[in-house]
C-alpha cells in the first residue's frame, strides 16, 4: 500500500485580499516645482504604493494601503505643503 500524505500550512499564510484604495485629488500646482515637491514629499507618507501627478491636468492620484493611512491624511498631507486640495473622486481598486 501506497500512502499520501499531505499538509496544509494554512496558519502561515495570509490571505489575500485587496487592502489597496486610489484617489485622485484636484490639486491648485502651478508649476513644476509643485509637481516636484508633491512627489518628493507624498511618495514617502504611510501607506502609500503608487502615485502619479500630473500638472497639465493639476491632478495627483494616490494608490495607498487602507490599512495604513486614510484619503483624509493623504488630503491632510498635501494641504500641509500649501496647496488647496479637493478630492476629485475615490474608488476602491479591483
Amino acid at each position: 500500500m501506497m500512502g499520501i500524505s499531505t499538509t496544509v500550512d494554512a496558519q502561515n499564510k495570509k490571505p489575500l485580499k485587496n487592502d489597496k484604495e486610489t484617489v485622485l485629488f484636484d490639486v491648485s500646482m502651478t508649476c513644476e516645482n509643485c509637481q516636484k515637491r508633491i512627489e518628493k514629499n507624498i511618495a514617502f507618507e504611510k501607506g502609500v504604493t503608487d502615485m502619479k501627478v500630473d500638472l497639465e491636468n493639476k491632478t495627483v492620484l494616490i494608490e495607498f494601503k487602507k490599512t495604513q493611512t486614510t484619503v483624509e491624511n493623504l488630503k491632510a498631507a498635501i494641504e500641509k505643503l500649501g496647496y488647496e486640495v479637493k478630492i476629485h473622486n475615490s474608488e476602491q481598486k479591483k
